[in-house]
């Protein structure tokens, strides 16, 4: 029997065909068929002993996710501590991402921000080299007015003709990616047509941002882990961009019942993801130690601090990942 993931019904093709025809210069995932829609797994970024990145456990990771049936991968953001990293470090992350996932369904999909337009250009040249399925980029943290936020993705979309996610948080603090300001920025750059919405509040601007799809809005993805998206999903957004590659059968799991009508069955595999996604309000670094204990991470190094785990923590972690063992896939 065909993945449901990767069958597309007669509507969907013919919105295919469609996009393309509407916007020809759009390369990559979008041009190609992989969708821009469904469970995107930002990679977390995995340290050796010594603190350097571990590029090996890196490329694992994909093959893990491409084994768990997402819909993309994501790196670096600020789930991979993209902050923490090096340009080096960046750069080297986008060669081996690229050579581990090409030739698999995944589309991969490379992390391009930098606090301004000049370091931005510098990593979409790099990555526009390597031929990704798409980018991401957040907004420069030094702009002061949406005029240039507006240039910023303007000069981005000079380097690529490959869909752009547009991030709506994370730039400059005081300055709002308005709706009014996400649809005139896709209407103009076609590329732009990607938002990940992030924005307070969130859900109302989903779905004023659903109004304007499927031109110029071509997809609309929530985050903070998926703590909302089954809320979401009713609405009939796109999918999540997340840092939950250690639960990204999990994920892969909730798109795919979603897409197939069982809601039922979605609600009950969401309140187990819940139990985990909960349980890092409590034992600051769980998601590390689950990336380990799955054999994802040699080790649960963080540049953002040292985490360790009391026997009762372990417990806890083990009695509520427990309830998502049934689901899991690689």
């Amino acid at each position: 029997m065909a993945d449901a993931r990767f069958t597309m019904t007669r509507r969907e093709c013919l919105g295919a065909l469609a996009a393309t025809a509407a916007f020809p210069a759009l390369r990559g995932a979008a041009a190609e068929g992989k969708p821009m829609r469904g469970a995107f797994m930002i990679l977390s970024t995995p340290y050796t002993a010594a603190d350097e990145v571990d590029y090996e456990d890196l490329a694992g990771e994909v093959d893990f996710c491409d084994r768990c049936g997402i819909e993309a991968l994501v790196w670096p953001q600020n789930s991979s501590e993209q902050r923490y990293l090096s340009k080096a470090e960046r750069l080297r992350g986008f060669d081996v991402l690229a050579e581990a996932n090409h030739g698999r369904a995944p589309a991969l999909v490379l992390g391009v921000q930098a606090d301004d337009t000049a370091g931005m250009l510098e990593y979409a040249r790099y990555a526009e080299a390597l031929a990704p399925d798409a980018m991401i980029a957040i907004p420069p943290r030094t702009a002061s007015s949406l005029a240039d936020f507006r240039d910023y993705y303007a000069a981005l979309c000079d380097v690529t003709g490959r869909p752009v996610f547009v991030q709506t948080s994370g730039g400059a603090p005081d300055i709002e990616p308005t709706v009014d300001f996400l649809v005139e920025l896709a209407r103009e750059f076609p590329q732009c047509g990607y938002v990940k919405e992030e924005h307070p509040p969130v859900q109302e601007r989903m779905l004023a941002l659903m109004k304007h799809r499927p031109d110029p809005i071509r997809s609309i993805l929530g985050a903070n882990f998926g703590r909302a998206w089954a809320y979401e999903m009713r609405l009939g957004t796109d999918g999540v961009m997340t840092g939950g590659v250690m639960y990204a059968d999990i994920y892969a799991g909730l798109w795919d019942l979603h897409q197939a009508g069982r809601r039922d069955e979605m609600r009950d595999l969401y309140g187990k993801l819940l139990l985990m996604l909960n349980l890092d309000r409590l034992i600051p670094g769980v998601r590390l130690h689950v990336l380990q204990k799955r054999g994802l991470f040699k080790t649960t190094k963080s540049r953002r601090g040292e985490y360790s785990f009391t026997r009762a923590q372990i417990d806890e972690i083990e009695h509520r990942f427990a309830a998502l063992e049934p689901h899991l896939r690689a």
